[in-house]
């Protein structure tokens, strides 16, 4: 009687972190690349059509801005729930289901029958994509070894930015030579494609452990963040430079299409190629800060932020364009400092932090951004560069008070020649 087969030993590298250089690690990157890359393609995509709404539903641009704000509202209070959902369902699976829902819906808005059913769908849009940058970073975390983290989220963050220019850009050129209906199909499609693409390359989920701490213990986690000064200017600077610059590029459209200028469709979405500007900028500034401290170099991309919207009120079309890319440096530069900064002043209770910081981060893009719609329909352009100059100067004083706040009591790594405390 032959004996039973036996079992084979368990595979002890079936629980080890994702490490560089791997077949699966490759497979994680190449995967959070294309869901940076499709969430602010598919959140951002409307941006240079809101000239064009305006037109076929005769609506103000404050008006025609609820395009991007109904959505970028409900993404701020989908990210405080997403995180914890996904501490129950799995990182992955809600990261897949998001980015299918969200290529879906924006695919349905391109047929929507009327504007209030576009408005409906821009906002299920907005929910559904919350599922992603909540829960990237975790995802990331649990899978990877601890070394390879940074180049990970590294590819997330460049598909991000990617993603922000190339959906506008997109969308601009096919409106251009068809209509934003056509426009909204093929940034609905490509969103689809990038969500197969994630399910296909992105790993199964090996390390993660469901929580059901429930939200008396988020709760808990979060009254500390908001006792801390430094973190709830970090929270106010996000929702103003995020404010700042979402309305700039919600109404340049209606500036540049307009006279003296008279740009065409695809001319006004190549102006958002100056995104590359920012991917430089926010590395620059995210390593003098890291040198320097970021008390001592947060004020300089907020003043930088200041002299573009400054420089945008000019006549020229190339001060109007060197501007929009002096807005664009600053407000990158800005954005990387603050949000290492509440990472490093959250470190006790990072995720909820970091969710805070992205919560005030949407609000500033969803209710600044449609209350530049206002300045624009009474002051035209000088208005709207009258509103985003005072939005920076109180973002100017922020800076000022954050470098007054009492840092962190961290002793800085042996042979470092920061100051301690420079870093909180």
């Amino acid at each position: 009687m032959t004996e039973p087969p036996r079992p084979s030993p368990p595979d002890p590298s079936v629980d080890l972190p994702l490490a560089k250089g791997t077949p699966a690690y490759r497979r994680l990157t190449l995967a959070m690349l294309f869901a940076g890359f499709s969430t602010f393609s598919l959140l951002y995509a409307v941006q240079p059509l809101l000239p064009l709404f305006a037109r076929d539903y005769g609506l103000s641009a404050e008006g025609a801005s609820l395009a991007v704000s109904l959505a970028t509202g409900p993404l701020a209070i989908g990210i405080l729930v997403a995180g914890v959902v996904s501490d129950r369902v799995g990182r992955r699976p809600l990261m897949v289901a998001a980015m299918f829902a969200a290529g879906l819906l924006t695919l349905a808005a391109a047929i929507a029958p009327g504007w209030y059913a576009l408005l409906a769908l821009r906002l299920l849009t907005g929910l559904a994509l919350a599922g992603v940058p909540a829960v990237a970073m975790a995802y990331v975390s649990e899978e990877v070894d601890v070394a390879s983290v940074g180049a990970a989220m590294g590819l997330y963050i460049g598909g991000s930015g990617l993603g922000g220019m190339g959906g506008r850009l997109v969308a601009s050129l096919v409106a251009d030579v068809a209509d934003w209906r056509w426009a909204l199909a093929t940034v609905g499609l490509a969103g689809l494609a990038m969500a197969e693409a994630f399910r296909r390359l992105a790993p199964p989920s090996r390390r993660f452990v469901a929580d059901d701490g429930g939200l008396a213990a988020v709760a808990g986690a979060v009254r500390p963040l908001f006792a801390d000064p430094g973190l709830r200017l970090l929270y106010l600077e996000a929702f103003l430079v995020m404010g700042i610059f979402v309305t700039v590029f919600n109404y340049v459209g209606f500036h540049l299409l307009g006279p003296p200028y008279r740009l065409s469709q695809a001319a006004v979405g190549a102006i958002f190629l100056i995104y590359i500007l920012g991917s430089a900028s926010s590395a620059w500034f995210g390593a003098l800060a890291g040198r320097v401290g970021r008390r001592q170099v947060f004020p300089v991309p907020v003043a930088v932020l200041l002299a573009g919207v400054a420089l945008t009120a000019a006549r020229p079309l190339v001060a109007v364009i060197a501007g929009i890319g002096i807005v664009t440096i600053g407000f990158f530069g800005a954005h990387s400092i603050a949000s290492a900064w509440v990472g490093r002043r959250g470190a006790a209770a990072r995720g909820q932090a970091a969710a805070w910081y992205l919560f005030f981060y949407y609000a500033g893009s969803s209710v600044l951004g449609s209350a530049g719609g206002f300045a624009w329909t009474r002051g035209g352009w000088s208005g709207v560069s009258l509103y985003c100059g005072g939005l920076a100067l109180l973002a100017l004083a922020g800076a000022a008070m954050l470098y007054r706040v009492r840092p962190l009591a961290v002793e800085p790594p042996a042979g470092a020649t920061r100051p301690v405390g420079s870093e909180g």
